[in-house]
């Protein structure tokens, strides 16, 4: 995620409150990759969290997920060779690209949710578009993406627009399940109280897991 805040700009607060956003935005995009694939049938992707945070926090936390794609997993020779595939193999690039589209989807909505419910205030999809997840909630780069991939897959415009609605509202349906949510603010905490530069993919499944029994 990208945030445009230069730190003279930001009080304490707001630099508090912008690294609680980091936090869950990057653990949106965790738990889809983790907790999404798996619930769709589709195979683990390695993945990692890297977190920067500034001497005394003088500056917001900057956190990436690193990895977590299924379509860089798959073979790039054979992104040439689309037309040539099988239903069959074409099905699975289809469910390996959705699934990434709704990854990235995930980690904006995420943060989304929760300024929601930091600000006692209602939200459902009626009130979100991929414009407000870029504008306000550090998505940008995530939806640039995002439409990256379906220009490369889907060739008319008016079905690439479908399709992201489409997907936009199945990311938003796994962030405000219960038991994703759980996942997402269990991993945003241990984010925010870990003081490691590199989180694992072993421990975020671990804590996931955990989650997941409760």
């Amino acid at each position: 995620m990208q945030r445009y805040h230069q730190s003279h700009d930001l009080g304490i607060d707001q630099l508090f409150e912008l690294t609680r956003q980091t936090a869950f935005h990057e653990a949106g995009h965790a738990a889809a990759i983790y907790l999404g694939n798996q619930l769709r049938g589709l195979p683990p992707v390695y993945f990692s969290i890297e977190v920067k945070r500034s001497e005394k926090n003088a500056m917001p936390l900057q956190a990436k997920v690193l990895g977590g794609h299924l379509i860089q997993s798959l073979p790039v020779a054979m992104l040439d060779n689309l037309a040539d595939l099988s239903a069959a193999e074409k099905h699975s690039y289809q469910c390996a690209y959705e699934a990434d589209v709704i990854n990235l989807l995930a980690g904006p909505l995420a943060e989304a949710r929760y300024v929601s419910i930091r600000d006692d205030e209602v939200l459902n999809l009626n009130l979100l578009s991929t414009q407000a997840l870029g504008e306000y909630y550090g998505g940008q780069a995530d939806m640039e993406k995002a439409y990256q991939y379906l220009e490369y897959f889907i060739a008319d415009a008016k079905q690439r627009d479908e399709k992201m609605l489409e997907l936009f509202a199945q990311a938003w349906m796994f962030v405000s399940h219960r038991k994703s949510w759980v996942g997402i603010l269990n991993l945003a905490n241990y984010i925010l109280e870990s003081d490691q530069s590199v989180i694992s993919c072993e421990e975020v499944s671990d804590l996931f897991e955990r989650c997941m029994r409760l």
